[in-house]
């Protein structure tokens, strides 16, 4: 089965679909250290580093066409930016053009015509403008157009074998037939839930601002004397209500939220929401959970708690790499839904025999 990545970013739906056996055979991304990344790990797909509103469809058809020479299915991946849609952008608009980023796929899915379209984005997209002519009323309602059966879900990745807390919204849509929400994989009655320890235990003690000789990725900020005084009074899965007065910020004294802010990670559960400020130890419980080391997790730790490969190659800064990180959609997760849609190709396909 091939792959189309619109919005690919650095790939982790890529990489998650090619664990599953999927040919990944185009990527578009406008973000050019995330197309440089993503390039350097797929070498074999046709990358587009534009803006999808400058790429005209039948050129792209024309591309997929000439690399799919044994017709076989698609799948078209369309997870555009969450950014105009999160709680966390406090200052999101109406006006914000990456809001309409999702109706530019309208045109490539009537050309393409693929067999199942993969969306994800923040839990709530699907509420938006649900009473108004809005950007996922307009998705869904063309998709009922084209002939397409689709499942809405909220995914916790967690039970699909990440080690990591992270509630996405995705929309699964088959044109050959109904499909299912893909079964979890983990948790009650199924595998133990993933947690940080099975992931980043295994790397070497490094210091805050150090960098691995033999891993340039496995490395971490500098902390100024403050945070490292703080970070050196946080235990394994705690967080500033562990310090001294003195430590604690004024605005901190008398507010009680956020306390995930300058935390360090527990070892024997799943770590929290990465964001794309994930290397930042004031950003988040991003504080490594070892006492032992007094630092932010690495951009290479960061990656496995997305489970992406030891060896995947990234691109850019820190924090251009801390952001492709965030943004990325967990590899294991996309690994199981695509697993979900082969099995479903496969159904269809032997009842379609049948008759």
């Amino acid at each position: 089965m091939k792959v189309i990545d619109f919005f690919s970013g650095c790939g982790g739906v890529s990489e998650g679909l090619r664990q599953a056996g999927f040919d990944i055979t185009i990527g578009l991304d406008f973000d050019k250290k995330a197309a440089e990344t993503y390039q350097a790990n797929f070498p074999e797909a046709q990358f587009y580093n534009v803006d999808i509103r400058k790429l005209d469809e039948i050129e792209l058809a024309k591309t997929f066409k000439q690399k799919n020479i044994n017709n076989d299915p698609l799948i078209l991946v369309a997870c555009a930016p969450c950014q105009p849609f999160s709680k966390q952008n406090k200052a999101k608009s109406e006006d914000d053009i990456r809001r309409t980023l999702l109706d530019e796929t309208h045109r490539f899915i009537k050309v393409l015509d693929p067999d199942y379209i993969f969306v994800e984005n923040v839990p709530g997209l699907q509420k938006i403008d649900k009473d108004k002519d809005g950007p996922y009323k307009r998705f869904v309602e063309f998709l009922s157009t084209q002939g397409y059966k689709f499942v809405e879900f909220i995914a916790q990745a967690e039970e699909y074998g990440v080690p990591q807390r992270r509630k996405r919204f995705v929309l699964l849509a088959s044109k050959l037939a109904e499909i299912q929400i893909p079964p979890k994989t983990h948790g009650e009655g199924l595998l133990p839930i993933a947690t940080v320890r099975d992931y980043i235990s295994e790397f070497p003690v490094i210091k805050a601002g150090d960098i691995n000789p033999e891993d340039i990725w496995h490395r971490s900020p500098s902390l100024n004397d403050l945070n490292l005084e703080r970070i050196r009074h946080t235990p394994e899965g705690g967080d500033r209500r562990d310090w001294p007065d003195h430590l604690i910020n004024e605005c901190h004294k008398t507010h009680s939220g956020h306390m995930d802010t300058y935390g360090r990670m527990s070892w024997n559960l799943p770590a929290p929401t990465l964001t794309t400020k994930c290397h930042s130890y004031s950003n988040g419980r991003f504080g490594h959970p070892d006492i032992k080391q007094d630092r932010a997790i690495s951009m290479r730790e960061a990656s496995r708690l997305q489970t992406f490969p030891k060896n995947f190659i990234f691109k850019g800064s820190i924090a251009e790499v801390s952001r492709q990180i965030g943004n990325a959609v967990p590899c294991e997760m996309a690994k199981q839904f695509g697993l979900s849609i082969l099995k479903h190709f496969e159904e269809v396909k032997n009842n379609n025999g049948k008759d």
